[in-house]
């Protein structure tokens, strides 16, 4: 029984040792937990003096080299820089490394910029020593830049080359068929510039190559505005083809045979030989008589006769004169009508057709006139004028119509003429296209060099 009593007894007392308090910072027995208490606070450095930031700061300075005469004064914590320095960018630097100074409160920095020397070439120097290097860094991206621009090059003609042959057969403009395929082309060229800035590190000039040939496009087009409206003129009329070589055309109040179709101006032989260059934008808006799409023609001419005549008879005996022409087409039939009368005439609008590539209507219209003029003679058919004057004094005159004047004139004598289709003086009534052709060949050409954009006429292909 005491030996259990004192087993109590001792267990009690060990079991109050090991929850006690102030024994926890000793030795714990195996299996249980410490929690040791921090101290209240740790100094890991003094705080520095203004002698200490002083002597830092002087001997950081004075080891980067970058400054002269450095003198620093720190004054509870404002730190005063003094000296000289090359750059701002130095001065920059040591106000910074001063501001990070541990304990400084505040940084006035007076050090001064060395002016340079004219004669100091050392910035030169570094300058080209910098270039130099920078060079050497860019050699590869040269390197490639060389060959993708090959590359683009050879990508530029296979892009022109295959887009004609594709255009080729849906385009009949040669110059549409050549601007569509370098347009192409230049897109082809385009990429392959961007990915050359883009592979030298240059996108910003890339973007703004890309951005600004819309902008340089658009100011080209502002500034040359005649120029291209030639040429956009120039496409137009060589899609739609108004007209051909050796067409005999009037544009612009100008008659001629077209000789060719440039990018800048039509170019058209006159009639008198006189070579002329028409706009193409004037020539684009302006209306064009083309004679010779058709070949048939039809031409007319004004005739007076006597008040007295009988119009039916003079009808029918210029109408035979018409129909009796080898020249003179049967179909559309010649016309003979009257116009208008006068007071003592009546005029008559004779009208008529031939074929206008084969024959000259300036000298066919000669023949008419002549045969018809004969035609009247011989059957006395009068062709006056309206009145006839005939002067008995000074101061009175005495008017006669033509019947009066028939009445009371003697009649004089008809010549006799030949009736001949044509004359020697009208050449064979022959079309004086060859004439003008002829003379086109034989003078300078202007334009040689520059490419005909018309198709020629089929009486010109081999």
């Amino acid at each position: 029984m005491k030996y259990f009593i004192a087993l109590l007894f001792f267990c009690s007392a060990l079991f109050a040792q090991s929850g006690s308090p102030e024994t926890s910072t000793g030795g714990a027995s195996p299996g249980t937990a410490t929690q040791p208490q921090a101290p209240a606070k740790i100094e890991i450095k003094p705080t520095a003096r203004d002698h200490e930031i002083k002597g830092r700061l002087e001997g950081i300075l004075n080891a980067t080299g970058w400054f002269e005469g450095t003198n620093i004064q720190v004054k509870e914590g404002v730190v005063f820089l003094n000296g000289k320095t090359k750059t701002d960018e130095f001065k920059k630097w040591a106000g910074n490394l001063a501001r990070n100074t541990q304990d400084v409160s505040a940084v006035v920095n007076k050090i001064e910029l060395i002016q340079p020397s004219v004669w100091d070439f050392e910035p030169i120097f570094i300058g080209l020593k910098s270039l130099w290097f920078n060079l050497i860094e860019l050699l590869p991206a040269v390197f490639f830049a060389a060959i993708i621009f090959l590359l683009t090059w050879l990508f530029v003609k296979l892009a022109i080359h295959f887009s004609r042959k594709v255009l080729e057969k849906r385009l009949s403009s040669a110059l549409l068929l050549d601007v569509a395929s370098r347009g192409i082309g230049f897109c082809v060229l385009l990429f392959g510039l961007y990915v050359i800035f883009k592979v030298m590190g240059l996108t910003a000039i890339a973007l703004t190559i890309i951005g600004g040939t819309g902008v340089l496009g658009i100011v080209l087009g502002v500034a040359f505005r005649d120029i291209t409206e030639n040429l956009l003129a120039s496409i137009f009329l060589s899609i739609h083809h108004p007209f051909r070589n050796g067409d005999l055309v009037e544009i612009a109040g100008v008659q001629g045979y077209v000789q060719r179709l440039t990018i800048r101006s039509t170019v058209l032989m006159a009639l008198d030989g006189i070579h002329v260059q028409i706009p193409n934008a004037t020539v684009y808006k302006s209306t064009i008589h083309n004679y010779t799409i058709n070949p048939n023609r039809q031409e007319s001419f004004s005739i007076v006769i006597g008040y007295q005549e009988d119009i039916p008879k003079v009808q029918e005996i210029a109408l035979a004169v018409l129909k009796e022409h080898p020249i003179v087409l049967k179909d559309p039939e010649p016309l003979v009508l009257v116009d208008h009368l006068e007071n003592a005439t009546v005029h008559l609008l004779i009208y008529f057709w031939f074929n206008g590539t084969e024959h000259s209507v300036l000298k066919l219209k000669s023949s008419v006139i002549r045969l018809v003029k004969r035609a009247f003679q011989h059957e006395q058919i009068s062709m006056p004028g309206d009145q006839h004057e005939i002067l008995v004094s000074k101061d009175i005159s005495i008017r006669m119509s033509e019947s009066e004047k028939k009445n009371n004139l003697p009649q004089l004598q008809v010549p006799t003429e030949p009736a001949l289709i044509a004359t020697s003086a009208e050449a064979g009534l022959r079309n004086e296209s060859e004439d003008v052709q002829q003379q086109a060949k034989e003078s300078r050409v202007p334009e040689k060099g520059e490419e005909n954009l018309l198709k020629p006429n089929p009486s010109e292909e081999p």
